[in-house]
């Protein structure tokens, strides 16, 4: 038979939102490096253009035909920036994000109430779903409606690759009294051999 308790039900509710906080942080990471990638670029075009413009009035026809080309491929380049238009979608990811560390902050203070047992567990049932609500709550509402979200939400539905969530996968968000696993040994030194001495 099948069971589940409610300290690792908390614990896989809190993997899933973990999941997801992950998965936006690093979607807004991504969106907004491309958006730095995308602004050197057209910086750079830019001052290419102007220059090469500057130098086509004293220049002649072959400076003024450069010009016109630079102008075109930066014109280009503006369009599509401003038609891939990452700022909300960035934004979307980060306000994500932020919503769902507060939440998994809140099921860090849960289990640790449950570890130390000054928690009624009726009283945790009541938090617990109250905690999944709230973290449906901005996954409907605050997501970007774009393919990182739908990535975010299968992995944070079946565990990274549909691997489920393995417990040193939550234990690396816990304090070490909360985790389920021991903390990794260090590997041991290797002895120092002696080196013999020069002849």
């Amino acid at each position: 038979m099948f069971q589940v308790s409610v300290v690792d039900h908390v614990r896989l509710s809190f993997a899933s939102v973990l999941a997801a906080y992950e998965g936006h942080a690093d979607a807004a990471a991504r969106l907004a490096r491309w958006n730095s990638y995308a602004k050197i670029v057209l910086l750079v075009l830019s001052g290419l253009a102007a220059g090469t413009g500057a130098i086509a009035v004293q220049g002649g026809e072959s400076w003024t035909k450069a010009t016109a080309l630079l102008t075109a491929v930066l014109f280009a380049m503006c369009a599509a920036y401003v038609a891939l238009n990452h700022q909300p979608l960035m934004y979307g990811h980060r306000t994500s994000a932020a919503k769902l560390w507060v939440i998994c902050e809140k099921y860090r203070g849960l289990l640790a109430e449950m570890h130390d047992n000054t928690i009624d567990p009726a009283i945790v049932q009541e938090r617990r779903n109250a905690l999944l609500s709230e973290a449906a709550s901005v996954l409907e509402q605050a997501s970007p409606d774009d393919r990182y979200t739908y990535e975010i939400a299968r992995d944070a539905l079946s565990g990274p690759k549909g691997a489920g969530y393995p417990d040193w996968l939550i234990d690396r968000y816990l304090p070490q009294t909360l985790r389920k696993e021991p903390a990794a040994a260090p590997a041991p030194a290797e002895p120092k051999r002696a080196t013999p001495p020069a002849a």
